[in-house]
């Protein structure tokens, strides 16, 4: 009786998270379909209010404060405070932004004064010479201001590239996500086992391939992030081992007025070993002290919102 009883107890407990799946779901796809036919500018300081409601009553507000208080320990609690509310609004405008993902990006070489893009001459001038050298490239980007845009920007603007992404846990979310991001982003190969061999792969066929390196990884590398040991992702780095091509790190800036700034590093160089090969921990800590550098400038416009050390 107690075996049948526990069995049930668990049956009920998945069809219960089933069902929860489904109707968030639901809402999501909902809520993203609906705000395509609201003004962008106005949904997003709408969504911004409605996160900077709502955020500070989450266990993830706790979880961001421990971490800026780690990463800044000279700041002021009121300044961490500010700090968090920062990174809610940026998320909710986020959120906002996704549903219009595919006219956010705007940039007019020709008419640069009419769009919501800033580009400065030397990014241009990079990004021209990587789409244009025949050669593939490495690509990271960090969870800064809109970190959807700079797979946009590739791609529009004539970038051969592969973008890799994690998919929701929700399969409807999923769908409605991945047909958005389907449009003028590239080739999206998603996270897991097939993944690096696909990545590997694009690089050997002269794609620039893109990822996000700012989280945590279990079973990474050890680096160093705002003075305290983490673990990254060491995928960029073993890719290059198989691939050696340039590496350059690209970041959004959030400016007033729904306007972005984009930037593109000078090529980053990879740590090589004794014998001249490229290693992993190495080449790893310096994309990492690269978004740290990013952080430090814009903290307010950053994801603290994860446990990124454990």
């Amino acid at each position: 009786m107690a075996l049948i009883s526990i069995s049930t107890k668990i049956r009920a407990r998945n069809a219960a998270k089933s069902i929860s799946g489904a109707l968030i779901g639901a809402a999501t796809v909902g809520m993203l379909r609906t705000t395509r036919y609201f003004d962008p500018v106005k949904t997003s300081d709408f969504f911004a209010r409605v996160v900077k409601t709502i955020g500070p009553r989450l266990r993830e507000h706790r979880i961001g404060r421990a971490n800026l208080i780690a990463a800044f320990p000279e700041k002021s609690p009121e300044e961490i405070e500010n700090i968090l509310m920062g990174v809610w609004d940026n998320l909710g405008r986020v959120g906002a932004e996704f549903a219009h993902m595919d006219h956010v990006w705007d940039y007019d070489r020709e008419h640069p004064e009419k769009s919501r893009i800033e580009l400065s001459a030397r990014c241009i001038e990079l990004f021209d010479q990587i789409r244009d050298d025949g050669k593939p490239a490495l690509i990271f980007a960090a969870h800064l201001a809109n970190w959807e845009l700079p797979a946009l920007a590739a791609v529009s603007h004539g970038l051969d590239a592969a973008i890799l992404y994690r998919r929701p846990n929700i399969a409807s979310a999923d769908r409605i996500i991945q047909e958005m991001r389907q449009v003028n982003m590239g080739t999206l190969i998603p996270a897991g086992r097939e993944a690096p061999l696909r990545l590997a792969q694009a690089l050997k066929d002269g794609k620039h391939v893109a990822m996000l390196i700012d989280q945590y990884l279990t079973g990474g590398v050890e680096v160093t992030f705002f003075g305290r040991k983490t673990r990254a992702n060491p995928m960029l780095a073993r890719l290059l081992r198989q691939v050696e091509c340039p590496i350059h790190g690209v970041r959004i800036i959030r400016l007033p007025g729904g306007r972005f700034r984009g930037e593109l590093t000078e090529e980053v160089q990879p740590v090589r070993d004794a014998e001249g090969r490229i290693d992993i921990q190495g080449t790893t800590q310096a994309i990492t002290s690269v978004v740290e550098s990013w952080v430090r400038e814009h903290p307010e416009q950053w994801l603290w919102l994860h446990r990124r050390w454990r």
